[in-house]
């Protein structure tokens, strides 16, 4: 490709057209005594490039006509070196995108994402992967982070939204924090898109999904969700089928963060984050509801973060595809059942905390070892880290294991690319703060602003709207007066107070313990 061609006879056409084009121009092929006029001089000199025109530097479009008319040697090695140094190019900022998480290199790569969101749709995989949302149906912009009634639902708030009736695609103007006043209540073929902002849904009951089918929520974050005509679980879904939740944060909910129950099958739990919880996911309703024996569900590329203490999953009945997660720690189990449940664990990566008596990933419920020894778990490309061990029982090549394997899976040494970008993808880029419990984040990267029940520097929240709190929650939501702190450092002037308060405490302690004060 580098080598300039030796022949000029190789790059033009011996046609009558182009010696007649040349012989007019160009002056070659012995016209003799051909005289030039001016005009055709200049044309001569711009196109043909004679000596006379000192160190004449052609662009690429003269290269090319000259190449064609004139018959001279083009520079193909310049023109090619450059092609290829531009697609070279291209072919990197096309792999700096690609993480080999399916879900992500399916639409990230793509720049022009966001004039193309429910490209989104054909991008799940696993049990859920039939999930269209609001594919198909009209663009639902929120501008209104209110919920003043939730029976009448105010225009341009999420509430109505998720109410209207048939497909829709639901986006977010802004940056959001949406405090509901009961359950959110999805209903079929509906797509929560938090991409381009970061939305916060917090308060009563959180997101619902009950008795409806094709629901995707993505880039959501969910916290501090208390019971409100519910269990305030963070997501309930209920009789569902077709339901993908994807990149959403989950923290700090009275129940479960994720809860699927009753009937519902076809789920993917898939590139979220997870942390400062007690019962994380639920997958079964009871161990008295046979009709769960159906549940498919898989949960994939997700991270479990710090301050977990068991069910990631807790499953019963049903198949079960746990693939390609990160664990970095949990109380009491990881992963756990009863009633028989099949449960295939490939390409995880298990680090045990420290307590030696916390070491097992599994946990056996409701059930002697005579029992659970028959049950189906296994684990496959398993990565296990810092003492952690994962219990199988079962026939390790049970044929009931193709009904609980939804995808292939990837190398658990690959997981940190694989999950680099769990939970919500802020508008900058970035990741959310999985230590931060939530606090808010501009598109900027910094905190918002508290007041309002919004997040202060700091991590502290404010107590500013007067909101009908749950009784303990007034620090988050506004009103009782108590604070939560994130992992983020305290601003300098907090810092001065923590400073001042802490000696006002000392010194009241000493002159307490020495009877300085005579009551």
């Amino acid at each position: 490709v580098s080598q300039e061609i030796s022949s000029p006879q190789s790059m033009r056409t011996s046609g009558p057209k182009y010696e007649d084009v040349q012989s007019k121009i160009c002056g070659r092929s012995g016209e003799s005594g051909n005289k030039l006029t001016s005009e055709y001089e200049d044309v001569q000199s711009q196109v043909c490039g004679r000596p006379d025109e000192q160190e004449n530097k052609l662009t690429p479009d003269y290269e090319d006509v000259q190449s064609r008319i004139c018959g001279r040697p083009r520079r193909v090695n310049v023109s090619l070196s450059r092609r290829k140094t531009l697609e070279t190019t291209q072919e990197k900022d096309q792999f700096s995108c690609v993480t080999g998480n399916p879900i992500d290199d399916c639409w990230k790569c793509d720049p022009n994402w966001a004039g193309n969101r429910q490209q989104l749709a054909d991008c799940a995989i696993g049990f859920g992967y039939k999930a269209l949302g609001g594919k198909g149906g009209p663009i639902y912009v929120v501008t209104d982070s209110s919920d003043p009634d939730p029976h009448k639902p105010k225009s341009g708030t999420l509430r109505d939204a998720v109410s209207q009736p048939g497909p829709v695609w639901i986006i977010f103007a802004s940056d959001m924090l949406i405090k509901l006043k009961s359950p959110l209540l999805v209903t079929s073929f509906k797509t929560i898109d938090g991409r381009g902002a970061h939305v916060e849904v917090t308060g009563g009951g959180c997101i619902s999904i009950e008795h409806v089918t094709n629901v995707i929520v993505h880039n959501i974050n969910i916290h501090h969700c208390y019971p409100a005509d519910s269990d305030g679980d963070g997501l309930h879904i209920f009789s569902s089928s077709n339901i993908w939740i994807d990149h959403c944060t989950l923290s700090n909910c009275a129940d479960g963060l994720i809860d699927c129950t009753v009937g519902s099958t076809a789920i993917t739990i898939s590139n979220n984050h997870f942390s400062h919880h007690d019962k994380v996911i639920l997958l079964g309703h009871s161990d008295d509801y046979v009709a769960d024996r159906g549940m498919q569900v898989t949960v994939a590329f997700n991270r479990f973060g710090e301050a977990l203490n068991q069910r990631m999953p807790r499953c019963r009945f049903g198949y079960f595809h746990v693939v390609n997660n990160d664990y970095s720690s949990w109380a009491e189990y990881a992963v756990g059942g009863s009633s028989r449940p099949t449960i295939n664990s490939q390409g995880n990566r298990y680090i045990a905390p420290p307590n030696p008596n916390a070491k097992e990933v599994t946990r056996r419920l409701d059930a002697d070892g005579q029992e659970w020894e028959s049950w189906n778990w296994r684990t496959e490309g398993d990565l296990m880290v810092n003492g952690a061990f994962f219990v199988p029982s079962g026939d390790g090549v049970n044929p009931q294991y193709s009904l609980a394997s939804s995808m292939e899976p990837k190398p658990a040494a690959f997981i940190d690319q694989l999950t680099l970008n769990a939970g919500i993808l802020l508008p900058n880029g970035g990741i959310a703060n999985p230590g931060s419990r939530g606090s808010g984040i501009s598109s900027g990267g910094g905190l918002i602003p508290g007041g309002n029940g919004g997040g202060a520097p700091g991590g502290m929240y404010g107590t500013g709207d007067g909101y009908n709190n749950p009784p303990g929650e007034g620090g988050y939501y506004g009103g009782d007066g108590g604070l939560f702190f994130s992992s983020a450092p305290p601003s300098p002037c907090c810092q001065t107070s923590i400073i001042i308060l802490s000696t006002i405490l000392i010194l009241t302690l000493y002159f307490t313990t020495n009877n300085y004060f005579v009551m």
